[in-house]
């Protein structure tokens, strides 16, 4: 007898008025703002769980994912760079590169008006519609098809709801196939790179993907802004929703055990309960890191405009290009960079073979996605000598080309991303680097040129440039605010603290977990239907 007080006093004091008040409270928001987002949730974990099979488990594949390079046949080059342009009337000019296909070797020159067109380095004679005729070329050797016929090629100059900024390169030929799969295929004719490749399914997948995990049909009736503004909010009550579910189930949760003695759970509530409290910190990291990842997206992508490309007279080009004094048998490209005053021949050469690798490359070797190693060396277009260790200075200069407001493209001059950051012309310079592929976190497959030179400055916010000498670019700026940001969604979004046991297990996991949520929300949705009825 003398327990039972006890036992309702005690029963009293846990179930105060405000006590049972908060209770109440938190758990009508928990359904109101789970009411909300029920239809973002579906969104985002149906187009997130195509993510992993699309990317992964069944991404579609192409024969060839680069060019192969080989040496320059110098016997194609009777004329040089300087008695072709001479020839077709040209005295200015941006670049030029050397590209063979169809068995003839052309000069590939850049204009002053960004054109790319092609001079026959026998005869000196204009390729008409050159560069389209090079992009569909490339497209039929990336994927190994030379005899479906093309449908359409089309020049792309702008990202579009097919070919989305995580491409990076611009301006590309979009060259479509008639053939069961649909393939669409892009290139960049200016470096011969493989931009990208789309079957019917993956077009299938990126609208998709596009539509309803990046909210892309925000931008028909609004802007980007707008769309971001909207995600923003909804992953913030997607983020309170999953919270509110903790403080129900995890801080209440003695109430609950005592509550469900005296009228046990069943069905719905019972699931939706012991699921959400162990999917709910997904949740939150989901919706934490999608949030972070979006207030990224602000600013306009402006990389494919960074650039270095002064203007070159035909005049000032002294040295013959077909009289280069190098290994030949060892050049595979060349092009023109100016450089404190002087303008140099900036030469890639295949890595001399020692005598004693003798060791027979496999043909899996040969596909595998390692950029090939190869020596830069700069020639002086005036007395044709070799300066050396110049790569590095070339790609110092370019940083800090970069680094001025005056290199910014006048569209992005006031954008806050391309503020004016500290001068790095007098900061000691920490790292230098030659990266050949992507084994780094901090340059990813995400970025996609290769080779390109780190170079980390000691800034506070330890500013680091990757350039490419081998077109002047400017390939990716990274700051401490970017690196945090990209292992938040890295860690938080894919899951990369999984990459211990294999990208399957990783991808796996990811998959489950979206599920979880998915089905988890769809329970929520039913009892709140279930409890108006």
């Amino acid at each position: 007898m003398s327990n039972i007080p006890k036992e309702k006093k005690s029963s009293k004091k846990k179930d105060s008025k405000f006590v049972k008040k908060i209770k109440q409270k938190i758990y009508a928001w928990h359904r109101i703002i789970g009411i909300i987002t029920i239809i973002p949730v579906i969104f985002w974990t149906l187009s997130g769980l195509m993510h992993p099979f699309m990317a992964h488990f069944f991404k579609p594949t192409i024969a060839n994912e680069r060019l192969e390079t080989k040496p320059i046949d110098k016997t194609q080059l009777t004329l040089s760079l300087q008695e072709v342009l001479e020839k077709n009337k040209i005295t200015e000019f941006k670049n030029f590169r050397i590209v063979s296909f169809d068995n003839t070797s052309y000069y590939q020159v850049k204009t002053t008006k960004d054109e790319l067109v092609y001079f026959n380095a026998l005869t000196a004679k204009k390729l008409e519609n050159g560069d389209q005729k090079y992009a569909n070329w490339l497209s039929r050797y990336f994927l190994d098809d030379q005899k479906n016929t093309i449908d359409k090629t089309e020049f792309i100059t702008e990202f579009t709801s097919q070919y989305k900024y995580v491409n990076r390169y611009l301006p590309v030929y979009k060259t479509s196939f008639n053939r069961p799969d649909g393939m669409q295929v892009y290139v960049e004719t200016a470096s011969s790179k493989l931009a990208t490749y789309n079957p019917k399914s993956r077009q299938a997948y990126i609208w998709f993907f596009d539509t309803f995990h990046n909210w892309a049909f925000i931008d028909w009736i609004g802007n980007n802004s707008i769309r971001i503004v909207v995600m923003f909010l909804f992953l913030s009550i997607i983020f309170f929703s999953a919270l509110s579910g903790i403080v129900i189930y995890g801080l209440f949760w003695k109430q609950f055990k005592k509550t469900d003695r005296l009228e046990p759970k069943k069905g719905l509530r019972k699931y939706h309960r012991q699921i959400g409290i162990w999917i709910s910190i997904f949740t939150l990291t989901f919706a934490f890191s999608g949030a972070y990842h979006a207030t990224t997206k602000w600013n306009p992508y402006i990389l494919d405009k960074m650039v270095y490309e002064p203007v070159f007279e035909t005049k000032d080009i002294l040295t013959p290009n077909n009289i280069l004094a190098l290994d030949w048998n060892r050049l595979e490209n060349t092009s023109i960079i100016a450089l404190n005053d002087s303008v140099y021949y900036r030469c890639q050469l295949a890595l001399a073979k020692s005598k004693y690798d003798t060791k027979p490359h496999s043909k899996s070797e040969s596909h595998k996605k390692e950029i090939p190693k190869s020596e830069v060396v700069y020639i002086n277009a005036t007395t044709n000598k070799t300066t050396p260790n110049l790569d590095l200075e070339y790609a110092k200069f370019l940083a800090l080309y970069f680094s001025d407001d005056d290199a910014k493209p006048a569209c992005c001059e006031m954008d806050s991303n391309t503020e004016s950051k500290p001068s790095i012309e007098n900061i000691p310079l920490l790292e230098t680097k030659v990266i050949t592929d992507f084994e780094s976190r901090e340059y990813g497959f995400a970025n996609k040129r290769l080779p390109v030179i780190k170079l980390g400055y000691d800034t506070p916010e330890e500013t680091t440039y990757f350039i490419e000498t081998s077109t002047s670019r400017l390939a990716a700026v990274i700051e401490n605010s970017d690196r945090i940001e990209g292992y938040s969604f890295a860690i938080f979004h894919k899951f990369l603290f999984m990459d211990w046991a294999g990208k399957n297990v990783r991808d796996l996991t990811t998959v489950i977990v979206a599920l979880a949520i998915l089905v988890i929300s769809v329970l929520g949705l039913i009892m709140f239907l279930k409890r108006k009825d």
